[in-house]
């Protein structure tokens, strides 16, 4: 049995602000609770709700570990002793309450997954947050259908491919926003119709490509100076499916009057706060659906870059800068 130290590595939050106040400490090492396994991390996804959290804007909810890192893939070293279906020594991949930013990471069983046969773990640590939150919002709430369109804004963020992936792989045709010429080509090559938000209007851009018919879905993260064109963009029921507000959750002076004649549903969800029961559904329906997928060879996370544990102020400058195209890691492990 792997010997569990009593202190672990961790990322720190000196103090709310910029990555310069991320630094490596030590703190005691999480005990599982019953429902919970312990994680040897390996590595951990880095997402934006760490950035909002660092900038002490995005709070854990109540019980939650207080360090950074939404998802960890390693090595079970413990389980507690409610736990079925996983053993000591599996490798999981786990949607993580908080707390990835650590050698060891406590988490309820039913938030874990294997890694996907052929993937290490930095492949494995860039799965939970983009796809628990796609499947949950693009096909549970938004309900995208084999034969329906989507537009995707940030095609090149981590949710931005998966979503264009995972839609392209059931037959949808996607159209994705992206801010520059390398970043448009790169979408293409995920088989979605790129559009730069820079230079061009997505609303008429749709509506040019549509014959004015609109697509089916959006899924946004900027927030309020999209939502206008937004519903512009929109088919007859179509529905906008809101994940983020990167830009603003504040709408001013916007005419509804096209949600009513369109019959159009505005929607949207957050994932950290839902039950572990919530979370465990979702983990079940990607397990069935998504993993077969991505043990096929059909798609896989797009790593951009990978950082030691150490580094973790860099990686969150390289998000916070927007230039990367993918996944950004920590590398717990090395």
């Amino acid at each position: 049995m792997t010997q569990i130290p009593a202190t672990m590595r961790f990322i720190d939050v000196a103090r709310p602000g910029g990555p310069e106040e991320l630094r490596l400490g030590q703190t005691a090492t999480p005990r599982p609770k019953a429902d919970e396994v312990l994680i040897r991390v390996q590595a951990a996804g880095v997402n934006r709700p760490d950035i909002q959290q660092r900038k002490g804007a995005y709070p854990p909810p109540p019980g939650a570990s207080l360090i950074l890192g939404l998802e960890a893939a390693g090595e079970i070293v413990a389980c507690g002793a409610d736990v079925t279906g996983f053993a000591i020594g599996d490798r999981v991949t786990a949607l993580c309450n908080g707390g990835g930013y650590a050698a060891y990471v406590a988490v309820p069983a039913t938030q874990c997954l294997p890694w996907p046969q052929g993937f290490d773990a930095i492949q494995a640590a860039c799965l939970p947050e983009n796809y628990f939150t796609v499947w949950a919002n693009l096909f549970d709430l938004g309900r995208l259908g084999p034969e329906e369109m989507l537009l995707v804004h940030g095609g090149t963020s981590g949710i931005g491919i998966t979503a264009i992936q995972m839609a392209r792989a059931q037959g949808s045709k996607v159209f994705a926003t992206a801010g520059s010429a390398e970043k448009c080509a790169f979408v293409e090559t995920l088989g979605a119709t790129a559009i730069n938000y820079r230079t061009e209007d997505f609303a008429a851009v749709i509506a040019a490509a549509t014959e004015t018919r609109g697509v089916d879905v959006v899924l946004d993260m900027v927030g309020a100076p999209y939502t206008e064109r937004n519903l512009r963009a929109l088919a007859r029921q179509g529905r906008l499916v809101q994940i983020a507000f990167m830009q603003g959750s504040v709408v001013q002076n916007l005419d509804l009057l096209p949600v009513m004649t369109k019959r159009l549903t505005i929607t949207g969800s957050t994932m950290r706060p839902r039950s572990s029961a919530d979370k465990g559904a979702i983990a079940k329906a990607l397990r069935t659906c998504i993993w077969p997928l991505l043990e096929a060879g059909r798609f896989a996370p797009v790593v951009n870059r990978v950082f030691p544990l150490d580094q973790a102020a860099a990686a969150h400058a390289l998000m916070e800068s927007s230039a990367h195209i993918g996944k950004i890691v920590l590398d717990v492990a090395g």
